[in-house]
């Protein structure tokens, strides 16, 4: 007869908690909560069948993804939505920052954080104060500020 305990489960659920880590994907977080809590259960009703902790643990885990899903649904994650994860210079759109050499013939460079950026626009002197108003790869383009 297959015996399955308490500490079983909570054995499972640092497995997938572990899982997690390596994959980042949340499944694994909400299936090793799933597994925890049916521990518990299995700690409070020792006599629990093998089958019973299946269904329970079962059910825990479609609860705990279904769940997820809708929140995320109603609240997605702000950061996904502003994400410049590969288009780094997506995320300087609108900043006002200062030409480090001249913009000659449509090309100049500017320092933007601790990074010498090539920007294009209208042709301006060194120390010119430009706003960044697009990208192309990694380069910026840039023109006047607009003036209040």
């Amino acid at each position: 007869m297959i015996e399955i305990e308490f500490w079983h489960w909570w054995v499972v659920a640092a497995v997938l908690g572990a899982l997690d880590m390596l994959a980042q994907s949340g499944v694994f977080l909400w299936l090793g909560v799933a597994a925890l809590m049916v521990g518990l259960v299995v700690f409070v009703l020792p006599d629990l069948s093998w089958q019973a902790q299946l269904l329970v643990f079962a059910g825990l885990a479609v609860a705990a993804l279904l769940a997820t899903r809708q929140y995320l649904k109603r609240w997605p994650s702000a950061a996904a939505d502003r994400s410049t994860l590969n288009r780094r210079g997506q995320q300087y759109l609108g900043q006002l920052i200062v030409l480090e050499s001249p913009i000659v013939n449509g090309r100049g460079r500017a320092f933007v954080g601790d990074t010498l950026w090539t920007v294009e626009g209208p042709d301006h002197p060194a120390g010119t104060t430009v706003k960044v108003v697009g990208t192309d790869g990694v380069l910026l383009r840039v023109d006047k500020p607009d003036q209040p």
